[in-house]
C-alpha cells in the first residue's frame, strides 16, 4: 500500500511530507533546495511506495494564480517528464505557512526552532497534505 507524498514548492526551499502507510495523517520529512529535488525524489521513489504526489497551488485571495505559480508550473513539467508515471495532483496551499507557524507555535515547538525556515516549510508541506487527505475522504 503506497503512501502520498506532499510538496510545498518554494524558489529557496521544498517542503516535503508524507502520509503514514494508512495514508490517515501526514508529518514533515524533509525540505530540499530546487536544485535537489529531482535526485532526492529518484531516490526516495526507488526505496518507498509512493502512490501519487500533491502539489501546492498557489492562489491569491481572489482565485487567481499567485506570481509564483510560474515556478510550480515549470516544477511540474519537469516532475511530469522526469516520473511520467507518477500521479501529480493540486491542492490549494494558501494560509499553509500561517497554519504552519500557529501549529509550531501550539505544539510547544521551541523559538529558535520556529525561527529555522526549513521547520515551517516541512509544516507547511504536511498541512497541504492533510488537507487533502481530508479533501479526498470526504468523497
Amino acid at each position: 500500500m503506497g503512501r502520498i507524498m506532499g510538496i510545498d514548492y518554494g524558489q529557496k526551499r521544498i517542503g516535503i511530507a508524507i502520509t503514514d502507510p494508512m495514508k490517515i495523517f501526514s508529518s514533515g520529512l524533509t525540505t530540499k533546495k530546487p536544485h535537489e529535488i529531482f535526485n532526492f525524489l529518484e531516490t526516495f521513489f526507488q526505496e518507498n511506495d509512493v502512490e501519487c504526489v500533491v502539489l501546492g497551488y498557489p492562489k491569491q485571495m481572489n482565485n487567481m494564480d499567485s506570481e509564483s505559480f510560474i515556478y510550480i508550473k515549470q516544477f511540474e513539467t519537469a516532475f511530469r517528464r522526469k516520473f511520467p508515471d507518477k500521479p501529480l495532483v493540486y491542492e490549494d496551499e494558501r494560509f499553509t505557512s500561517l497554519l504552519a507557524g500557529r501549529a509550531m507555535v501550539e505544539s510547544g515547538m521551541k523559538k529558535k526552532e520556529r525561527q529555522k525556515k526549513e521547520n515551517l516549510d516541512k509544516m507547511s508541506a504536511a498541512i497541504l497534505l492533510q488537507s487533502y487527505l481530508e479533501r479526498i475522504s470526504k468523497k
